[in-house]
């Protein structure tokens, strides 16, 4: 493993137009309602959380992708060639899980042709070592919590705002990462923000 990358840590996730039950409040007596459509249409998500491995002064980095349906190793290599251009061509140690089009032969060839990119693999069913599912946990709580949208597109607009955020608090992005056991020395430097984009939704 190179020294001198960038360590990024790379989930995904799945929303709907189906809302994220959560607790809320209401007058006593007065049960709160969702009404919603009972449609099934769903969009993916992709986080990418990252730090320099050997210059934390440099911040934590934090990109987002969001895509109607779900993720197959294309949608997924569109993805990374957006994370290359997000780190510039820096040196990366990309860091997921074991999901098949993470590892796929057409996956795996890619990479071999990436000279910036290294992948490793999370150990099975740890979860908890990868910081963007607290992104998720974060996102699902606040701005998606209870959301009974009418199309994709607000879902799509409850999670960016999630993501600014979360970018605008320089804490959050290293809790996330020092939760999962990371040893990062100091704990909390400055967060280096930037601007994130996302693939466009319609609603077909």
């Amino acid at each position: 493993m190179n020294t001198r990358a960038w360590i990024v840590f790379l989930d995904e996730s799945g929303v709907s137009l189906l809302p994220q039950i959560r607790r809320t409040y209401s007058p006593r007596g007065r049960t709160p309602l969702l009404r919603h459509r009972l449609n099934w249409k769903r969009a993916s998500m992709a986080g990418a959380l990252g730090y320099h491995s050997t210059d934390p002064d440099r911040g934590a980095r934090l990109c987002f992708h969001l895509k109607p349906g779900s993720y197959d190793t294309a949608g997924l290599i569109e993805v990374l060639e957006q994370m290359k251009v997000f780190y510039r061509g820096e040196r990366v140690v990309l860091v997921w899980d074991g999901l098949s089009a993470h590892w796929s032969r057409a996956m795996r060839a890619w990479v071999a042709e990436q000279d910036w990119l290294t992948m490793e693999r999370l150990p099975a069913y740890a979860p908890e070592l990868n910081p963007v599912e607290l992104l998720w946990s974060s996102l699902k709580k606040r701005e998606l919590a209870n959301l009974a949208g009418d199309h994709l597109a607000d879902v799509a607009d409850a999670t960016e705002q999630g993501i600014h955020r979360i970018n605008n608090n320089p804490q959050l992005p290293w809790s996330f990462l020092t939760h999962t056991g990371l040893t990062i020395h100091p704990p909390h430097p400055p967060n280096l923000r930037k601007k994130f984009s996302r693939s466009s939704l319609s609603d077909h």
